[in-house]
């Protein structure tokens, strides 16, 4: 279940590389997103934000839909808060609740100082496995939370990719290497224009199994694009569109609403 939590952030995914952080008015916004596959859509979520570009706050649930909720009935909430630091999103902290079933987990990070300060699991991780791939000293250092880590603060629209994003679940500890993909465009209630893709290469560092197939084949064989558009003029792109091939088929995230409230 880990792989797919991580996932669905990133099928919602980037930062890293900008400029120095000005004062500007904090935008409210809501964005709604479903994800499909073969056409058929398996997850919706919803999010609420305040973003400015010194800072940022979000909160928003997700869940199953569809004939995927027969299978596997999903829902959680996620919150994560923090500030910007020139090219990168800086969390303070970070909260996921997902209910599977009867089945629920949460895991909880808080940040100090540029790194992880602490995380906890419920319940907690097993990492006592043979093939268990250990963090090592500084992997928990410049990292972000799935959430924050789908912010992306850049004066350029030539600055959103060209980089390598940090990336901490709780337990797994992962890169997502970005490159440009060329131009796009979003028609969603809120928002009519163009937006800027990346090619994004998936690669685990720490915090897995190393026998894990699935996190395999998204580092060996996975496509993905990620598409960002700007939330009104504060110099902060978010994820608004995403491909990703699995080994069930390619996942693909549709913005429905992209709206400033304010």
């Amino acid at each position: 279940m880990r792989p797919k939590i991580f996932l669905l952030p990133i099928l919602a995914a980037a930062l890293s590389c900008a400029a120095p952080a000005r004062a500007e008015k904090a935008h409210s916004m809501r964005v709604e997103q479903i994800v499909t596959i073969y056409g058929v859509v398996i997850a919706r979520s919803s999010f609420s934000s305040s973003v400015s570009r010194d800072s940022f706050k979000v909160e928003g649930r997700v869940s199953s839909a569809g004939l995927a909720r027969v299978f596997d009935d999903t829902r959680g909430s996620v919150t994560a808060m923090g500030h910007f630091d020139n090219d990168r999103a800086r969390p303070k902290g970070y909260v996921a609740d997902y209910e599977s079933g009867k089945k629920k987990k949460r895991t909880q990070i808080s940040f100090a100082d540029g790194r992880v300060h602490k995380a906890v699991n419920a319940p907690p991780v097993d990492t006592k496995r043979d093939d268990w791939v250990p963090h090592g000293a500084t992997a928990l250092v410049d990292v972000a939370d799935p959430l924050s880590a789908t912010l992306v603060p850049a004066d350029r629209e030539a600055d959103v990719c060209n980089r390598t994003i940090s990336v901490f679940d709780g337990a797994l500890r992962a890169d997502l290497r970005l490159s440009p993909a060329g131009r796009g465009t979003l028609s969603a209630q809120g928002y009519e224009g163009g937006t800027v893709v990346c090619r994004a290469q998936f690669v685990p560092v720490s915090g897995y199994r190393r026998d894990n197939r699935s996190l395999r084949y998204i580092r060996d064989k996975s496509q993905i694009r990620i598409a960002f558009a700007q939330i009104g003029a504060t110099g902060v792109y978010a994820p608004v569109g995403v491909t990703a091939k699995t080994k069930v088929g390619t996942l693909t995230l549709e913005t429905k609403r992209f709206e400033l409230l304010d």
